[in-house]
């Protein structure tokens, strides 16, 4: 019987470690994926300031997607367009992308 119980407590053990490793490893990688992707899309909104193709301080996905500056751009884990009002905002030289819905 006490075989049993440490084999099952064991068990347990080894599940809790792996399940929640493997949550960690996935919800670090989703996060890095969508850092990627609004760092892309800012330095695409930033070539279009300094080009003066874009001149306020509210770029558009709409207005990148018409000087050619990105072609359609998704979340990369829902997989879904943002919205075309969403937009990169430029505040004391720093460009921060910020989703509409």
């Amino acid at each position: 019987m006490n075989k049993k119980i440490i084999f099952l407590t064991f068990i347990i053990i080894i599940f809790l470690i792996g399940s929640l490793t493997t949550y960690k490893v996935i919800k670090k990688h989703q996060d890095n994926m969508l850092l990627v992707s609004k760092k892309y899309i800012e330095e695409k909104a930033k070539e279009c300031y300094l080009d003066q193709k874009c001149s306020s301080n509210k770029i558009t996905l709409e207005e990148l997607y018409q000087n050619s500056y990105l072609a359609k751009q998704a979340n990369p884990i829902t997989k879904e367009y943002y919205p075309e009002n969403s937009y990169v905002e430029i505040k004391d030289g720093n460009y921060i992308f910020v989703i509409t819905n």
